[in-house]
This record gives C-alpha cells, sequence and structure tokens, in this order.
C-alpha cells in the first residue's frame, strides 16, 4: 500500500516537471481556422487570439519554368508556386490539419517533411502524394521556433535541390518581441548543366550536387530577387525581424547585412539569444531570427558571406532605408582617395571556355548580352549603366564608349588602369580583365551600344577575336 501511495506521489510530482509542450494539447484547442500563407518576402500577420485552435494548411505543389538568372530558365519544383514555399505561421498548441495537393499536371509524386512535427519523417511517412492526389495529416504545435519544411521523396537531394524548401514559425504563447517590419528571406543553391550565366532552360546535374560544386546560391529562388524594385524596405528608426531560413540541399550560409549589427539573434531559431551579432552561421536545413533597429538611410546589402556566393553566384540582396540621415552616427563621405594596396597590376585567373548558346542576329546579341551583363557588371556599373560617382565610370551615354569600338573591346579584354575622362568626369581605377568569351564580350558590347542613349551598332565576334590577337 505505501509503495502505491509511493508511486502515485513520484508520477504526480513528474507530471508537474513536464515541460508545458509536452503535456497534451486536445482540452484547449477551440475553433478552427485556415492558415494564411504568403509568398517570400512576405510573412503572414501576427496571431493575436490567446488560445490554440485547429489550424487547417492547404499547401498546393507545383511543378513550373521560372527564371533563376537574367535570361536563364530553370524547371522549379515548388510548394504553392514559388521558391521557397509559402510561410506557414501558426501558434504553440494549435492543431494542425495538414492538406498536401499534388497538381494533376505534376510529373512526380512529392511529400512533404516539416521540421516543426514531432513524429515518424515530420509528416513525410504520412504525406506520399502522387500527381492529381491530396494527403491529409495533422500534428500538434509542440514546440516554438522557426523550422525548416522541405520535400523527402527519393531522391530527397534532387528534390530540395529543385526548390522544395520553406518555413514554418511556431509563435510560442507569449510571442516575440513586437517590431516595425517582418520579412522571409531563404538560401538555396542550384545545381545546373550549364555554367553560371548560361542562358536558355538549364536541367539540374546530379554530378555537380554531388560534388556541392553550385552554380547558383540565391535568396528567395532567384539572383536578384531582392535587389532593384524587389528591394527589402525599412525607415530610420524602425525594427527589422528577418526569418532567414536555409534550404540547402548542401551548403551553409554565412549571413550577414552589411553596414549593419543583429541586436538580437536567436541561435538556429531556438531559445538561446545572441545580442549584438556581425553574421551569424544558418545550417542547411536550419534557420535563424535576427533583429536589428536600423539608424541611418541607405542601401544595406543582404549576403552570405561566404564572399564569391554573394558577388558572383547571386546570394545578394538589398533593404533599402528611407528618412533623416543622422551624421552621429554615420557621417557619410569626407574625403575620397585612390587605394591601391595590391598595386597596378591586373591579375586573371585561367577558366574552361564557356560553351553559350550563339547569337543569330543582332536582337539576340543584344537580349544575351542584357544577360551577360547583369551577370558580370552590373556591380560596378550598375543597372541603368550610370555608374557610381568617383569609383566606376557611367556606361550610359557614354562618350568614352562611343568614341572608339575597338578601345572599349580592348578594355573588356584586357582590362584597364589609370586615369580617363567620362562624360567630363575624370575616373583612376582598375577594372580587371573578365576571361570572357569573344561571343560573351561581342554580346555585352551590342547590348551597352544600344541602351541607355548610347550611339547603336552591333559587335561581333570576329572583331573581339581580331582585337584578341593584336
Amino acid at each position: 500500500m505505501r509503495v502505491s501511495i509511493l508511486i502515485t506521489i513520484a508520477w504526480l510530482f513528474l507530471a508537474t516537471m513536464l515541460p508545458a509542450t509536452h503535456v497534451s494539447h486536445a482540452a484547449e484547442v477551440k475553433g478552427e481556422e485556415h492558415a494564411v500563407l504568403t509568398a517570400a518576402p512576405s510573412v503572414p500577420p501576427l496571431i493575436t487570439r490567446k488560445h490554440s485552435t485547429k489550424v487547417i494548411v492547404e499547401l498546393e505543389v507545383r511543378e513550373r519554368v521560372g527564371t533563376i538568372a537574367e535570361g536563364v530558365e530553370y524547371t522549379f519544383w515548388t510548394f504553392g508556386g514559388t521558391v521557397p514555399g509559402r510561410f506557414i505561421r501558426v501558434r504553440e498548441g494549435d492543431q494542425v490539419e495538414f492538406h498536401l495537393k499534388n497538381h494533376p499536371d505534376n510529373k512526380v509524386p512529392h511529400n512533404i517533411d516539416l521540421h516543426a512535427v514531432t513524429g515518424p519523417g515530420g509528416g513525410a511517412t504520412s504525406s506520399f502524394t502522387p500527381p492529381g492526389h491530396e494527403s491529409i495529416f495533422s500534428f500538434a504545435a509542440l514546440n516554438p521556433g522557426l523550422y525548416v519544411y522541405h520535400c523527402a521523396t527519393a531522391p530527397v537531394g534532387m528534390h530540395i535541390a529543385n526548390g522544395m524548401y520553406g518555413l514554418i514559425l511556431v509563435d510560442s504563447k507569449k510571442g516575440l518581441p513586437k517590431v516595425d517590419r517582418e520579412y522571409y528571406v531563404m538560401q538555396g543553391d542550384f545545381y545546373t548543366v550549364g555554367s553560371n550565366g548560361d542562358t536558355g532552360l538549364q536541367t539540374f546535374s546530379m554530378e555537380k550536387a554531388l560534388r556541392e560544386d553550385a552554380e547558383y546560391v540565391v535568396f528567395n529562388g532567384s539572383v536578384g530577387a531582392l535587389t532593384g524594385d524587389h528591394a527589402l524596405q525599412a525607415e530610420v528608426g524602425e525594427t527589422v525581424r528577418l526569418y532567414v531560413g536555409n534550404g540547402g540541399p548542401n551548403l551553409v550560409s554565412s549571413f550577414h547585412v552589411i553596414g549593419e549589427i543583429f541586436d538580437e539573434v536567436r541561435i538556429e531559431a531556438g531559445d538561446a539569444i545572441n545580442r549584438n551579432v556581425q553574421t551569424t552561421l544558418v545550417p542547411a536545413g536550419g534557420a535563424a531570427i535576427v533583429d536589428f533597429k536600423v539608424d541611418v538611410p541607405g542601401t544595406f546589402i543582404l549576403v552570405d558571406h561566404s564572399i564569391f556566393r554573394a558577388f558572383n553566384k547571386g546570394a545578394l540582396g538589398m533593404l533599402k532605408v528611407t528618412g533623416k540621415p543622422n551624421t552621429a552616427v554615420y557621417s557619410g563621405q569626407q574625403d575620397q582617395r585612390i587605394y591601391l594596396p595590391e598595386g597596378g597590376a591586373v591579375q586573371t585567373t585561367p577558366e574552361p571556355a564557356p560553351k553559350p548558346k550563339l547569337a543569330a542576329n543582332k536582337a539576340e546579341r543584344i537580349e544575351m548580352g542584357r544577360g551577360a551583363y547583369q551577370t558580370n557588371c552590373v556591380a560596378c556599373h550598375q543597372a541603368d549603366g550610370q555608374g557610381i560617382a568617383g569609383a566606376f565610370p557611367p556606361l550610359a551615354k557614354s562618350d568614352y564608349l562611343n568614341a572608339d569600338v575597338n578601345r572599349a573591346i580592348d578594355t573588356v579584354l584586357s582590362g584597364l588602369q589609370g586615369e580617363i575622362t567620362v562624360n567630363g568626369e575624370p575616373y583612376n581605377n582598375v577594372m580587371p580583365s573578365l576571361g570572357l568569351s569573344d561571343e560573351k564580350i561581342a554580346n555585352i558590347l551590342t547590348y551597352v551600344l544600344n541602351s541607355w542613349d548610347n550611339d547603336g551598332g552591333e559587335v561581333s565576334p570576329a572583331q573581339v577575336s581580331k582585337r584578341r590577337k593584336k
């Protein structure tokens, strides 16, 4: 009798010590609602209810051709028609009824593994869905945090590499601190048969994926998805929260915002918080939540600080902040000088010859040149050809360019250093040789000559070859 009483007391004591998140939520669930799903970079609205409910999530898989870079198309496999997949937001304690629909036009079966699920396969074992079918399963949102979801149908790596990943946020019962802006940013690495920048419809390369040799590393599914008109927005004095995920399938992200310091980082989107962080690691299949306040205006660059991925493979975004300057925080430019600590030598490295599609006429040359310009030239000379004052000369309505086409060809072929004057303004910098093929140089120059009020004309690969021989 005494032993029985002691066991009962011990069991009751242990029950009171169990984390609340692991106690059944069935009695607490009230009513039901349909989840609001959003495409990146948008985030669903804040959950304001104070009780758990049944949340119905309806997510459709679509296989669709989309743009991965300027002039480059790819057949993405998607959750909800976008890469990354739709952002899902629920509350700790919710009972989630998940509907996975595989569109009848798709070619292969899919499923979903949500890292927020406690259960075999994270839901994958219950959601294998052929084209034209729908699978339904339920789970309790036990643990608060930001979690990756992805397809786990064999070959798993191929499904993820084609864009089948996204984020699900399980808001804690007490909620995160309030911020002014929330955005959804997710990195992924892509493996195309063609080289980076090769135009046309590209297909998946299992060989490159096995070598972890990505041709593109991008935010939100494509090069430029968060730049220009698609840049994130904020105003001086606002607080910004980024829900940062990494679909992989292979590469770890070193996430950084140039010119900002993260006030708080929820490491791997869990309970641990680091403060005053410059760069945070986001593992493949993982996530982080970063908060910061913007104190001064300007364009702040989001990057994977494995830096060649940012400036050469696409892992680059922008946060444009408007408002009044605060010179006590940041003065802006006070002086300008030439700084060449590595000397004036132009350095090149050998590269395998690319095999681009050849332009059949001037119109095709201009179109291909536009894509090649975006890949190779836009960082310095800008998308509108205006350059950067005092640093990189304009190509728009450029007297230097229009005066001598052969000189322009030589500049792209061999690079340029020393002082020049463009549109009446002096520039003294180093332009490296880009190591491009005759075809790509001809395409780029033809595009530039026929853009931004320049004089027009066409540069042929034969012209470039002739200058190369000289």
